[in-house]
């Protein structure tokens, strides 16, 4: 990380005031110009730059979870498959996925650099950067229902990406339930069940207004709808994971707005 900014903005201030205040001040000021030309520098990416950055980290950072607790079980290794299968990936594209998850187990991987490098490209793009994390998450789960140690490393990363502790779990729980619901039969699903993974899939609590449920809504809606999704750089092979995440936003919300009677 550059401090340029930082450093000159301090020296000029201290050199002007011939005060610690005004040393801090200009410090400010300089901090605030390094972070506006690192934003303007990430939001100048391109969405072919932002494509292959996604792609090479997905599958580098779901090695690297599989590796977290010390060993990577052929149930992570098909859980990785599986998600190239669904991205429908050619040969050539699958061997580059599975040469990054290899990169991603090694000890000496720097998986921070790597989410950093994420970050930088995609900028204010952070509906990317919840894709990226969401995909992470279901991997975990899939390979080992997400050990401590992958759960830890993910938390660090994801917080690293810019996401709260609250926003994590929120998101995790929405995976969760997402998983659970595949797994059971609709017939078995109990009214109370299904509605409490309707609010995990909005990532919001059951006490929330109905005004507050639409907006959580709505706001989902946008963030994860494929065509712009595509257009800030989500690889097109995983633009069906983005549709299939608008239709079951669609189906929780219909859900709540019946048990709700809302209109």
């Amino acid at each position: 990380m550059a401090w340029t900014g930082v450093f000159f903005g301090g020296l000029v201030g201290l050199l002007i005031t011939r005060s610690a205040w005004g040393a801090v001040l200009g410090a400010l000021i300089g901090y605030m110009i390094d972070q506006g030309a690192r934003t303007a520098m990430s939001s100048s990416a391109s969405p072919d730059s932002v494509r292959a950055e996604f792609f090479r980290a997905t599958f580098e950072v779901m090695g690297h979870v599989a590796k977290a607790d010390g060993r990577v079980t052929e149930a992570e290794i098909d859980a990785a498959r599986r998600m190239m299968q669904e991205f429908a990936l050619g040969p050539n594209d699958t061997t580059a996925a599975m040469n990054c998850f290899r990169a991603g187990k090694a000890a000496n991987f720097d998986a921070a650099a790597c989410v950093e490098r994420l970050r930088m490209v995609c900028g204010p793009r952070f509906d990317i950067l919840r894709a990226f994390v969401e995909l992470q998450l279901r991997a975990a789960l899939a390979g080992n229902g997400i050990s401590p140690a992958a759960r830890t490393t993910l938390m660090r990363l994801a917080e690293r990406l810019g996401f709260s502790g609250l926003e994590f779990a929120h998101m995790e729980a929405a995976v969760r339930a997402r998983q659970a619901r595949g797994g059971q039969s609709q017939a078995g699903a109990t009214r109370s069940s299904s509605l409490s993974e309707c609010y995990a899939e909005l990532e919001i609590d059951a006490g929330i207004s109905d005004a507050e449920v639409t907006k959580a809504y709505r706001r989902l809606m946008s963030r994860h709808h494929p065509d712009k999704l595509v257009a800030n750089g989500l690889p097109e092979s995983m633009a069906q994971m983005a549709k299939e995440k608008t239709q079951r936003i669609q189906e929780a919300y219909e859900g709540i707005r019946a048990a709700r009677g809302m209109r």
